[in-house]
């Protein structure tokens, strides 16, 4: 079984077919070192985008962010998609799958991410869910800490079940460092001690996105605006924590030209170059 992305390093960008065109012109005078995709949205393509996507998975490295698997749902897992997945992921030399510790169907898909219950139910249940998905996929995967804006039935803390899952499961985490900013806000949490409690040597990618103020006590994790003053400091704290970790900048509407995201891409890799700068002797952490 594939146990780590090795060859995943520096900035990533979530690729979006609106993308495409901006790109296709840029040739190789982008200053990205991966994209990540969502399978779900890719699988199957063909024509232009199929043709453009192919060329780029050939020049770059790529990773994988599900959004259909419900690693948490009540219902049984879908084999018939994990084999797709499979497929897709060895197709383009995907060097990394990871879904989000969520859940989004119950008997037809629900269209947004749901809370697992922070029980130890729950944990048992997702753990040996996840060991059913590395098994079909041949290869570890990682799960990423969610935005969530309740917690049904809680019985332990949300850092508390993170960790749960993720030693029960023996899987890796992709650390999403917005999420954290918004769930401390909306939850009345703090941020830098949540991300104390993070497990580093499990840590494999990062996440950073903008979010949607709604009220003073309330985000919404929209990955629809820039990315925020407060979220780059954190990003720096995750560095601090867990090493210079690869890191995908995600955008899903209100994209903005190319030459904009690619300034948030420049500040991703200005704090990663500042964290190594302070750690010399850690590398890549």
């Amino acid at each position: 079984m594939t146990t780590s992305p090795t060859r995943l390093q520096g900035v990533g960008l979530g690729l979006r077919r609106t993308m495409l065109p901006e790109l296709a012109g840029r040739g190789d005078q982008l200053d990205v070192d991966f994209f990540e995709v969502a399978p779900e949205n890719w699988i199957g393509v063909g024509g232009a985008y199929g043709r453009r996507f192919r060329e780029l998975t050939a020049r770059y490295p790529f990773v994988n962010h599900g959004l259909s698997l419900s690693i948490g749902g009540p219902g049984p897992l879908d084999l018939e998609f994990l084999g797709r997945v499979r497929q897709f992921l060895d197709e383009h030399g995907i060097l990394l799958y990871s879904e989000h510790l969520s859940y989004c169907s119950d008997d037809g898909h629900l269209y947004d991410l749901m809370p697992i219950p922070f029980t130890e139910a729950a944990v048992r249940r997702v753990a040996d869910r996840v060991g059913q998905v590395q098994d079909a996929l041949g290869r570890r995967i990682a799960l990423e800490n969610v935005s969530y804006y309740a917690a049904p039935g809680a019985e332990m803390s949300e850092i508390e079940f993170l960790n749960a899952v993720l030693e029960r499961a023996d899987c890796h985490l992709m650390l999403d460092v917005n999420n954290i900013y918004v769930n401390a806000i909306n939850h009345g949490y703090d941020a830098r001690g949540f991300l104390a409690g993070v497990p580093a040597q499990r840590v494999v990618y990062l996440h950073v996105a903008g979010h949607y103020v709604e009220a003073e006590d309330l985000r919404v994790d929209t990955h629809g605006s820039d990315v925020c003053d407060p979220v780059w400091g954190l990003l720096a704290d995750a560095y601090r924590h867990c090493g210079v970790k690869p890191t995908v900048l995600e955008r899903d509407f209100n994209i903005p030209p190319l030459d904009v995201l690619m300034r948030e891409v420049g500040t991703i890799r200005r704090v990663q170059a500042e964290a190594l700068a302070a750690r010399p002797d850690d590398g890549q952490g």
